[in-house]
C-alpha cells in the first residue's frame, strides 16, 4: 500500500498547495491513501466543515486533528456524521467524534488511521499509550487490516520517539505533527514500523510556524498579549512523508519525505 501523510495545513496558502498539487501526486506516485492533519486549516485555528469537505472532495481520504480540534465550534455538531475526520483518541469518553477510522480501498484492502495526542507540554488528556494498546487488541496489523497509520500530535520529541518505539512492529507508520517543522530522521525502526518525529507543515515557511512574523516575534520580545496571530500567506511548501507497506505483514518496505513548493529544499519520493 502506498500512503502519503501530509503535515499540518496552515491557513489558505496551505490548503491551496495541497489541493493544487494532490491530484498530480496521487497519479505520479500511484497513491492508495492520503492522510492530512488539518487542525490549523481554517485561518490557522481549527477546521470548518466547509474546508473539511473541500479537502475530502479534493483527494484527501482521512483528516486528523489535534489540540485545535474545537477552535471552530461548527465542527462539533458535524464531526459525528463525518467518520473520515478523526480527533485524538485520548480525548475523554463522551467527546464528539472518533479517534480512529478504518478505510476500505477500492480493491478491498483496509487501512486503519489513528490520531493520538501527547501530554508533555500539552493538555492533560488520557494516556495515549494505553489508548493505543486498547485499540490494537481489536486491530491486528496484517490480519484484520493491511496498514495502520498513527498521527501522534505532540510537542516533545522524546514522547514521539517513545511512542514510535512502543508501537514498533505493531503499526505501519508513526508520524508526528504539531511542531510545524519537518525533521530529518525518517527511518524504519528495528521491527519494521516507519517513523518520523514531525512531518512539518503545509504552509508558508517565511513565518513563525505558519503565522505572520511580526506579531509572533512581538509576543516573545515584549511578553505581552498582542494582536491575534494571522496565517502567513506567501508561497507555501507541501510537506509530508510517503511510505510503502507490505500487504502481507503491514510493515514498511520503504519511506521518503516529500517537500514541494515554497522555500524549503525540494524532494519527491523516487519509488
Amino acid at each position: 500500500m502506498r500512503i502519503l501523510f501530509l503535515g499540518d495545513i496552515v491557513g489558505r496558502c496551505g490548503r491551496e498547495v495541497v489541493l493544487s498539487r494532490l491530484p498530480t501526486l496521487r497519479a505520479t506516485l500511484a497513491l492508495d491513501l492520503v492522510i492530512v492533519n488539518a487542525e490549523n486549516a481554517s485561518h490557522g485555528f481549527g477546521l470548518s466543515p466547509g474546508i473539511a469537505t473541500d479537502l475530502l472532495n479534493g483527494g484527501v481520504d482521512v483528516i486528523t486533528l489535534g489540540n485545535h480540534s474545537w477552535d471552530r465550534r461548527d465542527l462539533i455538531p458535524h464531526i459525528n456524521g463525518a467518520p473520515r475526520i478523526i480527533r485524538p483518541i485520548n480525548f475523554p469518553p463522551g467527546t464528539p467524534g472518533n479517534g480512529s477510522v478504518q478505510v476500505e480501498l477500492a480493491d478491498g484492502r483496509k487501512a486503519l488511521v489513528v490520531n493520538a495526542m501527547g501530554r508533555l507540554f500539552m493538555d492533560p488528556l488520557d494516556d495515549p499509550f494505553r489508548c493505543m494498546t486498547d485499540l490494537l487488541t481489536r486491530h491486528r496489523l496484517g490480519v484484520t487490516t493491511q496498514a495502520i497509520v498513527v498521527d501522534i500530535h505532540a510537542e516533545a520529541t522524546s514522547e514521539k520517539w517513545a511512542f514510535g518505539n512502543v508501537l514498533d512492529g505493531r503499526v505501519s507508520l508513526v508520524v508526528g505533527t504539531h511542531t510545524h517543522t519537518p525533521t530529518a530522521d525518517h527511518r524504519i525502526l528495528p521491527a519494521g514500523t516507519a517513523f518520523q518525529t514531525d512531518a512539518g507543515m503545509c504552509g508558508d515557511y517565511d513565518s513563525v510556524i505558519g503565522m505572520t512574523k511580526e506579531p509572533a516575534m512581538a509576543r516573545f520580545i515584549r511578553k505581552m498579549p498582542g494582536e491575534r496571530l494571522q496565517p502567513a500567506e506567501g508561497d507555501a511548501t507541501l510537506c509530508g512523508i510517503m511510505v510503502e507497506t507490505d500487504d502481507a505483514t503491514g510493515l514498511a518496505r520503504r519511506l521518503a519525505p516529500i517537500r514541494q513548493g515554497g522555500l524549503l529544499s525540494q524532494t519527491l519520493p523516487d519509488f
